[in-house]
């Protein structure tokens, strides 16, 4: 393996594996079973980061061109975040907390979500700009290092949001309370609330 392509999978597993909001809401679906909502919320979190990814390697990056679009794209990821704060703080506690999105159309459900607060993530596209920036435009081959690291980027995705959710699964034996269950809810919407704040800094 190229010393090359080492760096793009450190600088994309870093990426991904650093708190964000989008590995917030990872724990939040780890914790609940089955094992396959988790699963489609990282697919769905990875196949939007790695769009982004082409996206800004294709050179129709319009969003951080444009500073009136940059505010606004941040304005609709912080509601959109807050939004999720206030159904994760509301999110009923019981069994009905477990056992909820077991159905095909809750697991799609997750898929949707993950692909939505991904694209309205901030963070991801300064990172796919960084990324591209350092590993695909410097290359004589633009066009097949782009695809090299939005493949590279779903991957890294993968492992960097997975690592959340597995963290979330590892929680099930200890949310065996209504109260635990409730705390780990109130926690999550507060840590997605502080990345608000922290976007919007």
């Amino acid at each position: 393996m190229s010393s090359g392509l080492v760096a793009m999978a450190t600088f994309a597993v870093v990426g991904a594996v650093t708190p964000g909001p989008v590995n917030v809401l990872a724990i939040r679906h780890g914790a609940r079973r089955p094992w396959s909502v988790p699963l489609l919320f990282v697919l769905g979190a990875s196949a939007s980061y790695t769009l982004v990814v082409w996206t800004m390697g294709s050179g129709t990056g319009v969003l951080l061109r444009h500073p009136l679009m940059v505010q606004i794209s941040q304005w609709a990821g912080a509601a959109y975040l807050l939004y999720l704060a206030w159904r994760i703080a509301r999110a009923p506690v019981g069994a009905t907390d477990i056992a909820v999105n077991t159905g095909q159309a809750g697991g799609w459900a997750a898929f949707v979500q993950g692909f939505l607060t991904q694209a309205l993530n901030p963070k991801a596209w300064l990172v796919a700009l960084s990324g591209v920036v350092l590993f695909t435009l410097p290359q004589p081959d633009a066009q097949r290092a782009l695809w090299l690291f939005c493949a590279v980027s779903f991957v890294a995705c993968m492992v960097g949001v997975g690592t959340w959710a597995a963290l979330g699964m590892s929680l099930n034996r200890w949310l065996d309370t209504p109260m635990r269950q409730r705390r780990l809810h109130q926690a999550l919407a507060a840590l997605l609330c502080l990345t608000v704040a922290s976007m919007l800094a």
